[in-house]
């Protein structure tokens, strides 16, 4: 189970904060001692001009530092956002965590998120649990064909090897292969399923129905969204 602590929460709001600020503070804050110098130290022409030539320098010098240090908190912030998705997803992503994987979903997807939201509450439920669900499919199918192309060229490569154990290494990593292979055609099977359904709900909105009287409140028609569940099996996929 994944653990984000509010320290998690405070570290990723001021990497975002410091990006953000950065380059305005570091140009603004010179530019105003530079201002109140010109006010209250210059004493004639030369002087204001040699004050004012100084400002604009180190005005430009600290906008070239703050969208340095903005792009460094930029890219440590990006790397705390896929460390924290990471973690969200390790048991599974829910229907309450889609905000975290927005630039995961697709443009139709958002969409027609937005539009059911504004149609039905019930309905937009409905489909953020199986955006969830698709997430998370998806995720797996991705992660599980990676490791099935490492397992068979771990394969392969003990085939080239003249070793008195190769063929139990073979018989092994032949198990991992299988094993592998069962959890990828599950993932694309909750793939499929909650694809279909997303189609599903998208039509019901269109209709102007709500999950009260439109068809996807039928046993015959959907799935409840219980039956996304992951199986033990996906589940221990994540965790491991």
């Amino acid at each position: 189970m994944y653990d984000i602590t509010p320290s998690d929460l405070a570290r990723g709001r001021k990497l975002k904060i410091g990006a953000i600020s950065a380059p305005v503070v570091l140009m603004t804050l010179p530019a105003v001692v530079t201002l109140l110098l010109m006010l209250l130290a210059a004493s004639g022409p030369p002087v204001a001009a040699v004050i004012l030539f100084a400002g604009i320098i180190a005005t430009v010098f600290g906008f070239i530092a703050g969208v340095v240090i903005a792009a460094i908190l930029a890219s440590k912030h990006s790397r705390w956002t896929r460390e924290m998705r990471e973690r969200i997803a390790a048991d599974g992503i829910k229907a309450e965590e889609i905000g975290w994987f927005r630039n995961e979903l697709r443009s139709s997807e958002k969409r027609a998120l937005k539009a059911v939201e504004a149609r039905d509450l019930l309905l937009a439920d409905a489909y953020r649990e199986t955006l969830a669900s698709r997430l998370t499919a998806t995720r797996i199918v991705k992660s599980s064909k990676r490791e099935l192309l490492m397992a068979k060229r771990r394969q392969n490569s003990i085939k080239q090897l003249k070793s008195a154990r190769s063929e139990d290494f073979q018989a092994e990593i032949g198990k991992d292969i299988e094993k592998i292979s069962n959890i990828n055609d599950e993932a694309k099977l909750m793939l499929a399923e909650s694809e279909a359904r997303l189609q599903m709900i998208e039509a019901a909105a269109s209709r102007g129905g709500n999950l009260a009287d439109s068809s996807l409140h039928s046993r015959n028609s959907l799935p409840a969204p219980q039956s996304f569940r992951l199986p033990s099996s996906l589940q221990k996929w994540l965790t491991k």
